[in-house]
């Protein structure tokens, strides 16, 4: 287990560090707090906090699995907050988990994976003791706050690869590579939208409903994230289709120039059938043949296949065939 921070505050303002094991003090008013942070904590290491924070046992259980959906959950007068944080590298999505323990005098964040920056935020943070006086609530907006505005850079350089690609597709044939690449990005994509639409209820939650710890003064701010989230999604989906239309678009481009090559092999078949037809009938050994006896039938005859191929050479170039 790492311990990112643990730090008690009283006003907005840092007081001291704390252990995970000291007590906690049976007396505290609402700007009073402890905010911990954990990164890969073990099932004891979270038995001392379960025990020194009356966390229900049902909270601890479900922060030790790493791969589940976001989820907001109530135990009494605490809640469990489960949201995925996301970042992206070398072409792919990778997924963490917080898992963020709050009450009215704590919030315990437990991190697995791709984790967010939570030492960023906390500095943040404390630069605004005014704002951090409000509590806990205002503390978990900024944490789901710095989740979600992670998501736009991985948004943005999926989205300059997609528009290449699409630029691409208008000059060139997409290959096995190219459209190896679009289903890998879709693929992507859609996991990433599975993440985003459980986000966006669990925030949903936090706006509309009534839960402990999260006063009315806080509800405004959790509206704020969801505007975020809305509009990731939003741009997500809208990915999705321009992959979609890469591909189509791809498949159009080519079979049009399938169908102008089919049309060009046909328009040479038909020009060469005539000296080959010809050809083949003066090709033939019998002795009495046209024309076989005349001085100058063998020029007339390469003449008039000439000619021939010469006219069906014009027309196909008039339909545009050739």
């Amino acid at each position: 287990m790492t311990v990112l921070a643990a730090c008690r505050y009283r006003d907005g303002k840092r007081t001291r560090d704390i252990a995970l094991d000291d007590d906690v003090p049976d007396q505290m008013d609402r700007s009073e707090f402890a905010w911990i942070d954990l990164h890969d904590p073990t099932a004891a290491e979270l038995a001392v906090l379960q025990d020194r924070y009356d966390l229900p046992p049902l909270m601890v259980r479900a922060a030790l699995v790493a791969d589940q959906p976001p989820k907001l959950d109530v135990y009494g007068h605490q809640l469990l907050v489960i949201a995925r944080s996301a970042r992206i590298e070398d072409d792919r999505i990778l997924y963490g988990a917080l898992a963020v323990f709050v009450s009215h005098h704590h919030i315990i964040i437990v991190h697995r994976g791709a984790a967010s920056h939570g030492a960023d935020l906390r500095d943040q943070l404390e630069t605004a003791p005014r704002l951090l006086a409000q509590g806990v609530d205002y503390v978990l907006h900024a944490v789901l706050n710095t989740v979600v505005d992670e998501y736009l850079p991985i948004f943005e350089m999926v989205e300059d690869d997609v528009l290449q690609m699409e630029h691409r597709s208008l000059d060139s044939f997409i290959g096995r590579e190219g459209v190896v690449r679009i289903f890998h990005l879709r693929c992507e994509l859609t996991r990433f939208q599975r993440t985003l639409g459980p986000m966006g209820e669990v925030i949903r939650k936090l706006v509309r409903g009534h839960y402990p710890c999260i006063s009315a003064v806080a509800r405004p701010y959790f509206d704020d994230v969801m505007d975020h989230v809305t509009r990731v999604q939003t741009m997500v989906d809208g990915l999705l289709l321009v992959l979609v239309s890469v591909f189509e678009l791809s498949s159009l481009l080519e079979q049009q120039r399938t169908g102008a090559i089919t049309r060009q092999l046909a328009a040479w078949a038909a020009i060469l059938a005539v000296p080959t037809a010809v050809a083949g009938i003066y090709g033939m050994n019998f002795r009495y043949m046209p024309e076989l006896e005349l001085r100058y039938g063998y020029f007339g005859v390469m003449g008039i296949m000439a000619i021939l191929c010469g006219l069906l050479w014009f027309r196909f170039r008039r339909a545009k065939w050739l």
